[in-house]
């Protein structure tokens, strides 16, 4: 694994902040020439270090509902694979959009999206609990998404009641 240059780092830092911030805009808040972040960007999506620019979504503000589950999988690892060849099977599904070995109580925890409980429940038991290595799930449905990603979704209400004193 390199090591990055502390301007990459800069770079990255505030690319996670805001994707849509331009290179000319990189480098005046970094002080530096615009080509030397045009050249480390480069570097850093060749490499992989930046592997997609991507939109947060507030799908609670828009009306095409969407149900996300996190579960728990436990799992025997494969010999000579571990938990990689397992895991692969199971990100390859479409409706999985994260996959994480896990320390603790499970081996994985994959989030899965779906239309409605129903897709989500099938895709459950048709598709993922019948991996010869799945030994047992739990499925948490997400009710609501205050944060993610560092981004809070609801600006935050002022207590606005009276307070009541003795």
């Amino acid at each position: 694994m390199e090591e990055l240059s502390e301007l990459k780092l800069k770079v990255l830092d505030l690319l996670k902040e805001d994707a849509r911030r331009s290179p000319a805009l990189l480098s005046t808040l970094l002080g530096v020439e615009e080509e030397e972040v045009k050249v480390a960007i480069a570097e850093l999506e060749n490499d992989h270090v930046i592997v997609k620019y991507a939109t947060i979504v507030n799908w609670g503000k828009v009306e095409e509902e969407k149900v996300t589950a996190l579960i728990e999988v436990q799992i025997t690892p494969e010999r000579g694979r571990g938990f990689e060849g397992i895991a692969e099977r199971i990100y390859l599904f479409p409706q999985v959009k994260s996959v994480y070995l896990m320390s603790g109580a499970y081996d994985l925890l994959v989030e899965v999206e779906g239309r409605n409980l129903r897709e989500v429940a099938n895709f459950v038991s048709e598709k993922l609990s019948p991996i010869d290595s799945v030994l047992s799930t739990k499925t948490n449905f997400i009710l609501k998404k205050y944060k993610q990603d560092g981004i809070i979704y609801e600006e935050r209400q002022e207590d606005n009641r009276l307070l009541i004193s003795p």
